[in-house]
C-alpha cells in the first residue's frame, strides 16, 4: 500500500512540475530573456520572472483541464455517469480558472512582455479570439454532456493559443536575438529531415492509431461459460 501511495505521489508531482517548468521556459523565451548562445542570459531571471510565472500557472491549469475533459468521455463510455460528471465539474472549474488567469495575466504581459502583447493584439488576434470561443464552447459542451465534442473544442482552444504565441513573435525565434530564417539549417539538411520524418510517419502513425483505438474501444463483457450447478 505504501508503495502504491508513493508511486501516486511521484506521478502527481511530475504531472505538476513538468507543465510548470515547460510554461516557465516558454515565458522566458516569449519575454525575450533567452538570448542566443550557449549558457547565455541570466541564470535566475531568465526563468524566474513574471511572464515565466504566468506561463507556468497557465500550463498547469491547461493540462489539468485537458486531462479532465478527456477523462469524461472515457469514463462515460464505461457507463460510470456519476464519475463522468465529477470530471466534467473539474474540467469546468479548471477551464474557468484558466480563463481568469489569462485575463489577469494581460496586465503582467503589458508590463513585462510588451512585444508579445503587441503581437497577440494585432497579428495573432484572430487566433486568440478562436481560442476564447473554443474554450467557451467546450465549457458549454461539458455542461450538456457532449464529452466527445468537448474534447475537440478543448484541443482547438489550446492549439490556437499556442499557434497565437508563435504568430505573435514571428519572425523571431528568440525574441531580440534570432529570427526563424537565421536559425534554419541548410536546405539539404532540411530536405533530409523532411524525408526521414515522412518515412517514419508511415510506420509510426498507423501504430499510434492502433494503440489509441485499442484503448478507446469500449470494453465488452465476456460471456460466462461456467455450467450451472
Amino acid at each position: 500500500m505504501r508503495l502504491v501511495q508513493g508511486s501516486g505521489a511521484f506521478f502527481a508531482s511530475s504531472s505538476l512540475v513538468t507543465p510548470l517548468f515547460l510554461g516557465a521556459v516558454a515565458g522566458g523565451v516569449a519575454s525575450g530573456r533567452v538570448p542566443a548562445g550557449l549558457a547565455e542570459g541570466d541564470l535566475i531571471t531568465s526563468w524566474v520572472n513574471p511572464t515565466s510565472a504566468l506561463g507556468g500557472v497557465l500550463a498547469v491549469l491547461t493540462c489539468a483541464h485537458l486531462a479532465a475533459v478527456y477523462l469524461c468521455a472515457d469514463v462515460a463510455r464505461e457507463g460510470d455517469t456519476e464519475l463522468a460528471r465529477t470530471f466534467a465539474r473539474r474540467a469546468v472549474v479548471t477551464g474557468l480558472a484558466s480563463g481568469a488567469v489569462a485575463l489577469a495575466g494581460t496586465a503582467v504581459l503589458h508590463a513585462d512582455a510588451p512585444e508579445l502583447v503587441h503581437g497577440l493584439t494585432h497579428r495573432a488576434l484572430p487566433l486568440v479570439v478562436l481560442s476564447a470561443i473554443s474554450g467557451v464552447a467546450g465549457l458549454g459542451l461539458l455542461a450538456t454532456r457532449h464529452y466527445l465534442a468537448a474534447r475537440a473544442a478543448a484541443a482547438l482552444a489550446v492549439a490556437a493559443i499556442l499557434w497565437a504565441w508563435g504568430t505573435a513573435q514571428y519572425p523571431a525565434m528568440l525574441v531580440g536575438s534570432l529570427t526563424v530564417t537565421q536559425t534554419a539549417s541548410q536546405p539539404a539538411v532540411l530536405s533530409a529531415c523532411l524525408i526521414s520524418l515522412a518515412c517514419g510517419a508511415l510506420l509510426l502513425v498507423p501504430a499510434l492509431w492502433l494503440l489509441y483505438g485499442t484503448f478507446q474501444r469500449a470494453q465488452t463483457p465476456q460471456p460466462d461459460h461456467r455450467r450451472p450447478r
